[in-house]
């Protein structure tokens, strides 16, 4: 997971519009253009990747969707706050569709999700915190294979991928610290706005090696 930073005030025009001329409405009055409009902002935002599990999404309606970061069963209030939403991918059995309406202690809006979540090479994540823990067996990112084991495989073989490619052996580790920021340099600066797939998982990786 990888903190969003939402800018209050800053959403798509056409749904500041629908506000304006319908204030009582909520976010299944939405037509399709600022559904989309919503959705292609949060994947710009969000360099193109999941804002849970951090998979490649492109911002269209066949692989990502607007996730409601607090549930609108529980909050009904917020589904047409912008900084309540995300773009979440379309996986079965996780991220959106295993959140439904249940609370999500530690979310992509805290920067500690990316301290409290524990990524391993073998792919699957460890919480170090009770939020965190519950986090992610709320939203099934992949603590035991019998959870997830396909995101787990995909983590493991993206991120290893990513290594190879940037002259690290996964099976070796490293103790370069210089490679291992440059590398990090690498992972996080977005290329034509986008991020490489898993790109946060494999950057939690190498600031545990540096630590």
């Amino acid at each position: 997971m990888r903190k969003i930073t939402k800018r209050v005030g800053f959403e798509p025009q056409s749904l500041s519009q629908f506000k304006r001329n319908t204030p009582k409405s909520n976010y299944q009055d939405l037509t399709n253009v600022e559904r989309q409009d919503i959705r292609t902002e949060c994947v710009t935002e969000q360099h193109f990747l999941c804002a849970y599990c951090s998979k490649q999404i492109t911002g269209t309606n066949t692989d990502s969707m607007n996730e409601h970061v607090e549930a609108r069963h529980v909050a009904p209030n917020r589904s047409l706050d912008f900084t309540n939403i995300v773009a979440s991918c379309r996986t079965p059995r996780q991220c959106d569709d295993s959140h439904g309406s249940r609370p999500l202690p530690l979310t992509p809006f805290m920067s500690e999700c990316e301290t409290e979540l524990q990524f391993k090479l073998s792919g699957k994540v460890v919480g170090l915190s009770e939020r965190a823990k519950e986090t992610i067996r709320v939203l099934n990112l992949g603590d035991t294979l019998e959870n997830n084991r396909s995101l787990i495989e995909q983590r493991k073989q993206l991120t290893e991928s990513l290594l190879w490619v940037n002259g690290i052996d996964p099976s070796e580790g490293l103790e370069d610290d210089e490679l291992i920021e440059l590398v990090l340099s690498e992972m996080t600066t977005p290329k034509n706005g986008k991020l490489e797939a898993y790109a946060p998982v494999l950057v939690n990786i190498l600031k545990q090696w540096i630590d």
